[in-house]
C-alpha cells in the first residue's frame, strides 16, 4: 500500500510539472529574429493554433501578411507584395508533439528536442505557454513571445484558420 501511494505522488508530482497542452489557442505575439551578424527584425500579430498542428499568423508589423500552416504545406499571403507563396514543408512542424516532448529544465523553463531542433519554452505559474525560442534552419535565432494567450476546447473553426487569397494577387507554387 505504501509502494502504491508513494507512486501515484511521483506520479502526479510528474504530472504537475508538465506544459499545459492546448486544443486549440489565441494570441497575440511578439517575434523577434536575429541573424548571425545580430541584426534584429521584429515582427507582431495574432497567432491561431487548432488540431494538434494548424498555425495562422497574421502578422501585422512590419508588415501584413498570413501565414498558415497544417504542419505539411505551408501559405503565405504577404500584403504588402500582393503575392501568394504556397509551400510543401520537408519536415512537418506539430506544436502539440514538442510540448509533449518538452521537460522541465528549471523553474518555468522547459526543453524538447523535435525533428531535429531544441525548443526553449517559457510557461506562466499554471504551466501554460508565453515563449518558445529556437533557431531556425538559416541559423537565426527566432524567439516568440505571447500576450493575452486564450486556450480553449476542441477546435477552432476553418473560417479562423484560413489566410484569405484575393484573386488578384500572384500566385507562386514552391
Amino acid at each position: 500500500m505504501r509502494a502504491f501511494l508513494l507512486l501515484s505522488i511521483m506520479g502526479l508530482s510528474l504530472f504537475a510539472e508538465s506544459i499545459s497542452i492546448p486544443q486549440n489557442f489565441q494570441a497575440d505575439f511578439i517575434q523577434k529574429i536575429t541573424n548571425p551578424k545580430k541584426k534584429v527584425i521584429n515582427y507582431a500579430g495574432k497567432v491561431y493554433f487548432s488540431e494538434g498542428v494548424k498555425l495562422k499568423w497574421t502578422y501585422t508589423k512590419p508588415t501584413k501578411k498570413e501565414v498558415c500552416t497544417n504542419g505539411e504545406e505551408l501559405l503565405v499571403v504577404d500584403h504588402d507584395l500582393e503575392q501568394v507563396s504556397e509551400y510543401r514543408i520537408n519536415k512537418g512542424f506539430n506544436l502539440s508533439k514538442i510540448l509533449e516532448k518538452a521537460k522541465l529544465h528549471k523553474d518555468n523553463i522547459y526543453l524538447a528536442s523535435y525533428n531535429g531542433k531544441k525548443y526553449t519554452i517559457l510557461v506562466d505559474e499554471n504551466r501554460k505557454m508565453k515563449a518558445v525560442g529556437y533557431f531556425d534552419d538559416l541559423d537565426n535565432k527566432v524567439q516568440i513571445s505571447f500576450t493575452g494567450i486564450k486556450y480553449g476546447e476542441g477546435k477552432l473553426s476553418d473560417k479562423i484558420m484560413r489566410c484569405i487569397q484575393p484573386k488578384t494577387y500572384d500566385f507562386i507554387r514552391g
